[in-house]
């Protein structure tokens, strides 16, 4: 078995070995604290940071799906900036 440092003195790493792999134990007996703070489904979302928006279902004409689409990426979240701020000024 090999005991050579998995970083040398430049910093670099190594190569990984049949020996080293050998060594390597599940998350869950390596640092159960830590895997339980990850442990989720595959696509799960974590917690919300924001407030939670809620998933509604509009129909919009084809103009306006094309333009924000057009826009790239976020395009939802630009609708819902459009939206927030034509309520902010008819209150």
């Amino acid at each position: 078995m090999s005991n050579q440092p998995l970083i040398d003195k430049d910093g670099e790493v190594r190569e990984l070995t049949v020996d080293d792999l050998k060594k390597f134990r599940p998350i869950s007996e390596a640092n159960p604290a830590l895997a339980v703070k990850i442990k989720k489904n595959i696509g799960e979302r974590g917690p919300q940071k924001l407030p939670t928006k809620i998933p509604i279902s509009i129909r919009v004409s084809p103009e306006v799906a094309e333009y924000f689409r057009s826009e790239g990426k976020g395009w939802q979240g630009r609708i819902n900036n459009v939206l927030k701020e034509y309520v902010a000024h008819h209150k």
